[in-house]
């Protein structure tokens, strides 16, 4: 009788063990969740490990970076994922979500990508300037009717329709752009890269951010509502496909997919410069960005394989100068850095801000 506290109690940490975080029998196969831009190399990390270990294949979902880290950050146990992948590393804000939540994660970086604007192979070429790209996507935008110096001048709705409005050296199509939504990391990269740098090109929007930078900030990170921009989800496959169909469209997407799908789209060329693995990974082609993928500690040892998973990740044979994942269009880190990433992961060095 006077065990029965003991047995009790015992009972109750069994039931509340299982409940938030489970036994290796309950799930047997690691959930990974995030950016469609990692997504394929995921995938093919996933089914080789596989086929070559003694763990089952991996369960990869497509959710974009932002959603995937919201539920990767939203708590432990088997309801939750085990990985997130994501292209663009992870905010504070979400970092924070996370520790509030008692999540541990290891950051991994994978390599580089470059973000690309794309057409069909039979329509124009397109060679643009960072401040084209922003007058072509942004919903505030300098008025074109009253030029302004160094002094500020309140932008405008976004007035351009056809690429030729812009400048007459485009081509007098109507400017129609498929891109991420705003759950994607490619569209937070693409607003940082292409359009912060494109409003930098104006002398008095420089000036503005020095003193106003939260109101330049919606005022350059707002893209236009007027049709001219088309939300086109995290299926970067099916948008690869929309611009096979419509050759005046223009989609925005990671490199990787324009590499994959060169038989029937092109890149435009930024500054000049034409997006290739070269030039992304010589730092050419500007916009460009890095891959990361994180890993729930808490849920290490209790989900069979995510550890070993991370290794065969960023393993020479996947990652290296002659690895599988460049021939998915990956860019690879130099070798100094791949082999402190390895020593990281080996520790499961925790993030930190």
């Amino acid at each position: 009788m006077r065990h029965a506290p003991l047995f009790t109690l015992l009972s109750f940490l069994l039931i509340f063990l299982c409940a938030s975080v489970g036994t290796a029998q309950a799930r047997s196969q690691i959930t990974i969740v995030g950016s469609s831009t990692v997504f394929p190399f995921a995938t093919t990390v996933a089914e080789r490990f596989g086929r070559n270990s003694d763990f089952k294949t991996p369960i990869v979902e497509s959710t974009g970076s932002g959603g995937g880290i919201k539920l990767f950050c939203a708590g432990i146990g088997l309801k939750h994922p085990d990985i997130v992948n994501a292209s663009r590393r992870m905010k504070k804000s979400e970092f924070a979500k996370c520790q509030q939540n008692g999540i541990a994660t290891t950051e991994i970086k994978i390599g580089f990508d470059g973000i690309v604007l794309a057409n069909a192979r039979r329509s124009v070429a397109l060679s643009l300037s960072e401040r084209q790209i922003y007058l072509a996507v942004a919903k505030y935008v300098p008025d074109p009717q009253n030029p302004c110096a160094d002094e500020w001048c309140a932008p405008i709705l976004n007035p351009y329709q056809k690429w030729s409005d812009i400048d007459k050296s485009l081509p007098p199509v109507r400017i129609e752009i498929l891109g991420p939504p705003p759950t994607s990391g490619t569209r937070d990269a693409f607003v940082e890269l292409a359009l912060e740098a494109g409003a930098n090109s104006f002398a008095h929007m420089r000036t503005y951010k020095k003193t106003n930078p939260k109101n330049w900030k919606a005022f350059v990170h707002g893209i236009r509502e007027d049709g001219a921009w088309i939300d086109s989800g995290e299926n970067d496959n099916l948008m690869v496909s929309k611009l096979a169909a419509n050759p005046d469209a223009v989609g925005v997407f990671g490199f990787s997919f324009l590499d994959q799908n060169a038989h029937k789209i092109k890149g435009a060329k930024i500054n000049g410069v034409a997006p290739t693995f070269a030039a992304i990974a010589a730092g050419r082609y500007r916009i460009s960005r890095s891959l990361y993928i994180y890993i729930k500690q808490a849920h290490i040892g209790v989900v069979p394989g995510i550890h070993a998973f991370a290794r065969a990740f960023i393993s020479e044979r996947a990652l290296g100068d002659d690895g599988y994942l460049l021939e998915k269009g990956l860019i690879p880190l130099a070798p100094a850095e791949r082999q402190r990433i390895r020593k990281d992961v080996e520790n499961l060095k925790k993030l930190s801000f």
